[in-house]
């Protein structure tokens, strides 16, 4: 009990504003230097303690945004994995519809034959041809437009006939540009450009790389 008196009497009588002067400390009592010492000690553990933990915050933040992007591509990779069968068929039908896409398109030398197949519908529509002609070709990034220039006399009706006829060809033909006159007699001149289409090889001067 004598020693817990002296420390308590060390710590009552020292004038605490002796702290703020520094040259003293070698007067201070016993017990105040080592409550000071136990202070500093607690201070220096809790700071440290309180940027440990900060630190491990920033950690775990920086791990739960990393799960949940690793959750976000996981789910990706599996969607794909379990839709992979549909895809593969889904590819494989493109690639059936592209080859029969392609089919529909003439080569060089069935052109003439095409030329011949617009003519025989247009004469079958009731149609007169004033000029059926080629035009020069137009190069695209991946396939080669073949224009053709018609101009024919009929009425509106054969001019319908004609375009469903076009349509319902075996090959790909397209018509732009419909111009329409009158005539003095009771029947209209009609200038149109067909358009069909062939594949650009890539063997073609320019053609696809």
């Amino acid at each position: 009990m004598s020693l817990f008196s002296g420390i308590t009497d060390d710590l009552k009588n020292f004038d605490w504003n002796d702290l703020t002067d520094l040259d003293t400390i070698g007067v201070w009592p016993v017990a105040v230097k080592v409550l000071i010492t136990i202070v500093i000690f607690g201070a220096v553990l809790t700071a440290g303690f309180f940027f440990h933990i900060q630190n491990l915050q920033t950690e775990l933040q920086t791990v739960a945004t990393d799960e949940t992007q690793l959750r976000v591509e996981f789910e990706q990779k599996a969607f794909l994995a379990s839709n992979l069968e549909a895809y593969r068929a889904q590819t494989v039908e493109m690639e059936e519809s592209f080859e029969e896409l392609l089919l529909q398109l003439p080569s060089e030398t069935e052109v003439p034959g095409l030329v011949d197949d617009v003519t025989e519908t247009g004469v079958g529509s009731g149609l007169e041809f004033d000029n059926i002609a080629l035009e020069n070709e137009v190069t695209q990034e991946f396939y080669i437009e073949l224009p053709i220039d018609i101009d024919v006399i009929g009425d509106y009706h054969d001019f319908g006939t004609f375009v469903s006829g076009v349509a319902s060809l075996d090959r790909i033909v397209t018509l732009h540009d419909f111009a329409i006159t009158t005539r003095q007699d009771s029947f209209l001149n009609m200038n149109i450009e067909a358009r069909t289409y062939r594949y650009r090889d890539v063997n073609e001067e320019g053609g696809v790389q």
